[in-house]
């Protein structure tokens, strides 16, 4: 039987005082999975406002809209782009109408789970990974203004890395009255394994520690989770860190 074993684990960090991170993993229908993941941006509790509410307008517009489970990838690719901008409209609206919220913001990222498919959209800087026998590949492109400089030739993926202003997004969810999603299908092989994950994971942890981490056999895909955590944390632990695991596999479905 082949099963989507999941894994969902955040820390706040060494830094921070709040985890502005947010993120929700859970079956719906006909066996379809839904895993969504948030970094939210914003003065005092603004940030952890917009993931909360980003996440919980996602979840519901396409727990509504799944019905039987029955859609066409080009349907599920629909779907999942109208609920992101559904979770812009719901953000942006709360931030116009409360003083307190004023520009906030949040990265959204997310994986709806069909059998072998997977449909992934995204806003922001928060990245969807794919580890399968091929290797690792980021499957999104940051939203971000030195994704922008290295695109232009203006600047090295290597200065990038260390460029002061990598933070900066240049779309985020809430911050404007629309925001338009990259959205895509993939194909999962057996013991393919999906990663949405925050910043805070990826200006920590090499794309080399991802791909070792994930495809050691000894651990359990919750473990990955936390050695992922954990290595963030060695290297710094300077945000938020957010990890959820999605693997296409033969077993039985677990959360974490």
């Amino acid at each position: 039987m082949i099963a989507l074993i999941t894994a969902n684990q955040s820390d706040v960090g060494k830094i921070r005082q709040l985890n502005e991170d947010y993120s929700w993993v859970g079956q719906l229908a006909d066996g379809i999975t839904l895993a969504i993941v948030a970094d939210g941006m914003g003065g005092h509790q603004a940030g952890d406002v917009a993931s909360r509410v980003a996440v919980d307008a996602m979840k519901e517009a396409v727990s509504r809209a799944i019905g039987d489970g029955a859609f066409t990838p080009e349907e599920g690719r629909a779907l999942i782009r109208s609920a992101m901008e559904g979770a812009n409209a719901t953000v942006f609206e709360l931030a116009s109408g409360n003083e307190q919220y004023y520009n906030m913001g949040t990265t959204l990222i997310a994986a709806l789970v069909r059998g072998s498919e997977a449909t992934i959209g995204h806003i922001g800087d928060s990245r969807v990974y794919l580890i399968d026998s091929a290797g690792i590949k980021q499957i999104t492109e940051d939203h971000s203004l030195v994704n922008e400089l290295v695109r232009s030739g203006q600047i090295s993926p290597e200065e990038a890395a260390h460029h002061p202003r990598r933070n900066v997004v240049t779309r985020a969810v809430g911050t404007d009255e629309y925001v338009e999603a990259d959205v895509l299908t993939v194909q999962l092989e057996q013991d393919a394994v999906l990663l949405l994950c925050s910043d805070g994971l990826t200006t920590m942890v090499s794309d080399e520690q991802l791909l070792e981490t994930i495809t050691t056999k000894e651990l359990e895909l919750s473990a990955k989770a936390e050695r992922l955590i954990q290595l963030a944390l060695q290297a710094g632990g300077d945000d938020n860190v957010t990890v959820t695991l999605l693997q296409h596999s033969a077993g039985t479905k677990q959360e974490v």
